[in-house]
């Protein structure tokens, strides 16, 4: 039993007679079924559905020169966690649906938790955090039906063309990844680098497949759907269990902190990427995942990350969705398990660093580490320390100006299409155009109202001229026929050239 003294049976309750009624002081029974009503925690809102598993960052390559952390510095060995995940479905929907990949990264350093949580793109459809709860409501279900909707997904999207970068890449083929092992991962976010010298420096984080970005056709990807609506987690398992240990080359860019103040682009716009003629890729190291969980509730449904989880020599930076964030996340923890999630044995940090902790925290459900009987309250005349520093943060950053509600100010090349107009000209391929063509159409004839969809052609359109003519011409096309478009159905192979 709980309380470590064996149960009398796991088989059979205890009655009055073998024939008669339950007893209530049959406390294992009452237990069980107690516990039993409380074993699901609330699901996360947005990347619900996931799997992960444990592994190892190896730092290979020299960036002292941009940083201190220590888990970033040459030689360092650092145990990690990742998670995969779709954003939009529940808990029980398909891995394999058209979605964004979340990439949710927890690095156990000796200096604390570091978590990096960013998606398998290195943009994301907002810049403005205020839109956030707007934008999963679009992407869940509608009120009435129950039922996920094409008109309110595009009615949102063309609402806040800043999307349109990231939708780009959702209707294209990175949108079907073919596992997890097979996709890139991004920080996506700007965040900042401190050195020993205390100089700053803004930096995006990459992590390139070395394995080979793989992705589905649409077709085969709706049948897996059907087939096994666990085919990523269970890829990614089984990969690990025969010993092929999928990795990723972590990359940085890094911009010289006063080049912020007057770059072309808002470096912290969270739809735009850096160009790489500007900002090189510097290897730092490579991300093998080599450990799967022993059990998936306490290692990865309960696994909290967020963006909070910081280290000295890497801070935040005025990206909007950042710093939303910063706060959104710990607190969705905070509600869904807890005010001392980060007590559970997957959220601590390494047992050096829980030792030396000296935390203002207090009591709260589940409390486990405690401080006994030492102050609870800081200043103090009883020992304990507490931090009080004061000055200039050597993670902070200049701002002036008056309070309002305002969208940032549009530089040199900020817009909400040339950067996705790019991507689908320049970068993507023929066949992936004509595949992107395809599967936006597809969405496109099932929206419902005329406005929202003479919108949505308006959007392509915005976003190359050409593309839009075809997207135009095939929503014509298949508005006038009975049936679905067949879509390519072998594995889709890309050489990871392209800048993003």
């Amino acid at each position: 039993m709980a309380n470590g003294a064996p149960a009398t049976s796991e088989r059979h309750s205890i009655t009055l007679g073998p024939d008669g009624p339950l007893l209530l002081h049959d406390h294992h029974l009452v237990s069980s079924l107690a516990h039993f009503n409380r074993e699901n925690i609330p699901d996360r809102k947005p990347h619900a559905k996931g799997s992960g598993a444990f592994g190892e960052l190896v730092i290979t390559h020299d960036i002292s020169r941009y940083t201190k952390a220590a888990a970033l510095q040459p030689g360092a060995r650092t145990r990690a966690l990742l998670r995969f995940s779709t954003v939009a479905g529940e808990a029980g929907s398909p891995d394999t649906w058209r979605d964004v990949r979340g990439f949710a990264l927890k690095f156990y350093t000796s200096e604390g938790n570091w978590d990096l949580v960013g998606n398998n793109t290195p943009v994301f459809f907002l810049r403005d955090p205020m839109k956030f709860p707007h934008f999963i409501r679009s992407q869940k279900r509608l009120g009435d039906k129950g039922l996920r909707d094409q008109t309110m997904q595009w009615d949102f999207w063309t609402l806040s063309p800043e999307s349109a970068h990231q939708v780009a890449y959702l209707m294209g083929d990175r949108g079907l990844p073919r596992t997890w092992r097979h996709m890139n991962g991004y920080g996506s976010h700007t965040y900042m680098l401190i050195n020993e010298a205390g100089e700053r420096f803004w930096t995006k984080f990459h992590f390139h497949t070395n394995q080979g970005v793989e992705n589905w056709g649409g077709q085969d990807a709706e049948e897996l759907a059907g087939v096994d609506a666990d085919f990523h987690r269970r890829d990614l398992f089984e990969a690990i269990e025969r010993g092929d240990y999928p990795s990723w080359t972590l990359s940085i860019q890094v911009m010289p902190y006063e080049e912020a103040k007057t770059y072309r682009i808002n470096p912290f716009d969270l739809t735009k990427t850096w160009p790489h003629a500007d900002y090189p890729l510097i290897t730092v190291g490579t991300l093998t995942l080599n450990e799967n969980p022993e059990n998936f509730f306490a290692q990865i449904d309960q696994a909290a990350f967020a963006p909070s989880n910081i280290v000295p020599g890497i801070g935040f930076s005025p990206d909007r969705m950042l710093l939303a964030r910063v706060f959104a996340y710990a607190d969705a923890h905070r509600a869904r398990l807890g005010v001392n999630h980060d007590q559970l044995p997957v959220n601590q940090p390494l047992p050096e660093v829980r030792e030396h902790a000296n935390t203002y925290t207090f009591d709260g459900p589940m409390r486990y580490f405690h401080s006994g009987g030492q102050p609870t309250y800081a200043a103090n005349s009883g020992g304990r320390p507490y931090a009080d520093e004061q000055g200039r943060l050597e993670d902070g950053w200049e701002a002036d100006g008056e309070m309002v509600v305002a969208a940032q100010t549009l530089r040199e090349d900020d817009d909400d299409f040339s950067q996705a107009g790019i991507l689908v000209r320049d970068v993507f391929t023929e066949a992936q155009r004509r595949r992107l063509v395809e599967t936006v159409s597809t969405s496109l004839v099932q929206v419902e109202r005329a406005e929202v969809l003479e919108r949505a052609l308006w959007y392509w359109d915005s976003i190359d001229a050409a593309v839009g003519q075809r997207i135009r011409d095939a929503v014509a096309r298949l508005s006038s026929q009975t049936g679905t478009v067949s879509v390519e159905r072998t594995p889709l192979r890309e050489g990871d050239s392209e800048e993003e």
